[in-house]
């Protein structure tokens, strides 16, 4: 039955109310009275050890263990070697890919001739330390020369809008 409590639930809540209140003591409650011992003897398979005993020998102090540090490793990268990079932008917003997306300018993507599509990149430019990560979604470039085309978001960050190609160093990024 939804919305009604039976009897097998009031006790449920009662027990977990009782281990509760011998957990935290009875502070702020009323004076106990000689009708409360019942109620405490009911409940005393749920007794609190004494807090200031000694421990027992060989125990360990749990408050003493520090919890293990989590650190965020960088996934594991090969040298793919260094080139020139070019942008890539509006003139191709919302055309399709090779992938068969549609290009985002907006987005960190960047064109491959031989990487296959979905690969991460992380792209940097040596001359001033910036770096991006993107994904590879279409072929290119198509310029004699050049090593990878990125997005115009890809190279707003690496810092290369002005000049319109950077020297750049590749790194494939693996899972």
């Amino acid at each position: 039955m939804t919305g009604t409590l039976i009897r097998s639930d009031v006790r449920r809540i009662l027990t977990a109310y009782a281990a509760m209140a011998l957990c935290f003591g009875t502070a702020g409650h009323a004076e106990s009275s000689d009708s409360d011992s019942g109620f405490h003897s009911e409940f005393s398979d749920f007794a609190v050890p004494n807090r200031d005993a000694e421990p027992v020998p060989g125990a360990v102090d749990v408050t003493l263990i520090d919890p293990p540090i989590e650190v965020e490793t960088a996934p594991a990268a090969r040298t793919l070697g260094s080139g020139i990079a070019s942008y890539y932008g509006r003139r191709f917003h919302g055309r399709p890919t090779a992938s068969g997306e549609r290009f985002d300018m907006h987005a960190l993507t960047a064109a491959h001739r031989t990487l296959p599509f979905g690969s991460l990149v992380e792209v940097t430019n040596p001359r001033n330390g910036r770096s991006v990560i993107v994904r590879v979604n279409d072929r290119g470039p198509f310029v004699r020369g050049r090593t990878i085309d990125v997005s115009r978001a890809a190279a707003e960050q690496l810092g290369m809008i002005s000049r319109g190609h950077a020297r750049v160093e590749l790194a494939l990024l693996e899972d």
